[in-house]
C-alpha cells in the first residue's frame, strides 16, 4: 500500500524543520505519512505541482522562491490567498482540484499576539523584504488596521509593486487608510522609520547563514519589537537585544502556519506543545 505523503515545496528546503514537526503531527493522529523535502528549481516547478494531483499526495508547504510563481499552476485559490498573491499551502479536494491558501498571514499574527502579546492595531511597521512570506505580512498587518507600513527592500521596485498590489486587493487599506512607504534597504531615511515604529520585521532570506544581516547598523530601541521570520537566533536579534530591544523568532510561526497547512491536508487539528516539543526534541 503506497503511504500517503505530503511535503516542501522550495529551493532551497534542506535548511527546512517542517519534517520534524508534520511527522509529529501525523504520529499524533495514528496516520501513516511522509513529509519530504522536495528541492524544485523553477524550471521543474510545474512538473512537481502535477505530482501533487497524484491519489497518494495529501498537498505540499510552498517556500522560496514560488509562492508567488505556484500560482498559475494551481486549480483555485482561497480568498486569503488570492487577495495577498502568494501561496504557502497547497491542499486537494475530490477529482485532484489543487487548492492554493496562505497560513502565513494568521500564523504571523497569532505569533505577535500570542507570544509577544503585540496588537498591531494603529502602530507603526517597517517590513524587510519582498517575497511572498513579505507579502503575507503585509496584507495581515494592513488588514489588522496599523497606522503605517515601511516596506524596504534590496530593489525599491518590488517594495513598489508589493504595496501597489496591496492597495488593490486589500480591503483594510480602504478601512483603515494607513500610511504606504516603499524604500530601499540602503535608503539613509530607513533608519528614521525604525526609530519612530514599533515592530520591525525581517521577512527576507538573510539570517539564514550566520553572520548575516539585512541591516548594517539597525536603529532600534526599547520600544520596538523585532521579529525575525529565521527560526533560530539571528545577527539581528542578537544586536537588537544588545540594544534594549524585545525579540522574536519565527519558530512560533513556522509552528503556526504548519499546523494549519496540517488541518487543511487531513482534516485534524494537532495542539501547537506537539509541534513544538517536537522541535525542542532535535
Amino acid at each position: 500500500m503506497t503511504r500517503s505523503l505530503a511535503g516542501l515545496i522550495g529551493d532551497p528546503v534542506e535548511h527546512s524543520r517542517s519534517p520534524v514537526i508534520q511527522h509529529a503531527a501525523f504520529a499524533y493522529i495514528g496516520m501513516t505519512a511522509d513529509y519530504e523535502l522536495w528541492h524544485t528549481p523553477a524550471a521543474e516547478l510545474e512538473q512537481r505541482i502535477a505530482f501533487l494531483r497524484e491519489p497518494h499526495v495529501l498537498g505540499a508547504n510552498v517556500t522560496l522562491p514560488h509562492k508567488q510563481a505556484v500560482m498559475p499552476f494551481l486549480d483555485s485559490l482561497e480568498t486569503g490567498a488570492q487577495q495577498i498573491g502568494a501561496v504557502n499551502t497547497i491542499y486537494k479536494r475530490s477529482g485532484g482540484h489543487l487548492i492554493g491558501a496562505n497560513t502565513d498571514a494568521p500564523a504571523l499574527l497569532a505569533t505577535l499576539r500570542e507570544e509577544a502579546h503585540f496588537n498591531p492595531t494603529g502602530q507603526r511597521v517597517v517590513l524587510l523584504g519582498a517575497s511572498g512570506a513579505a507579502r503575507a505580512s503585509a496584507w495581515s498587518l494592513v488588514d489588522s488596521g496599523i497606522a503605517q507600513l515601511v516596506v524596504a527592500n534590496r530593489t525599491l521596485d518590488h517594495a513598489e509593486q508589493l504595496l501597489a498590489d496591496l492597495m488593490d486587493t486589500a480591503d483594510g487599506v480602504d478601512r483603515y487608510q494607513p500610511t504606504l512607504i516603499a524604500l530601499a534597504l540602503d535608503d539613509p531615511s530607513l533608519n528614521d522609520c525604525i526609530a519612530e515604529s514599533q515592530l520591525l520585521i525581517n521577512a527576507t532570506a538573510v539570517g539564514w547563514q550566520s553572520g548575516e544581516t539585512p541591516l548594517a547598523h539597525p536603529s532600534v530601541h526599547e520600544g520596538i519589537l523585532v521579529f525575525d521570520m529565521v527560526y533560530r537566533q539571528t545577527r539581528l536579534l542578537a544586536e537588537a537585544a544588545q540594544q534594549g530591544a524585545p525579540t522574536l523568532n519565527g519558530l512560533g510561526m513556522l509552528i503556526r502556519q504548519g499546523s494549519l497547512a496540517f488541518t487543511r491536508w487531513t482534516g485534524h487539528k494537532v495542539p501547537f506543545e506537539v509541534m513544538h516539543n517536537a522541535l525542542l526534541a532535535v
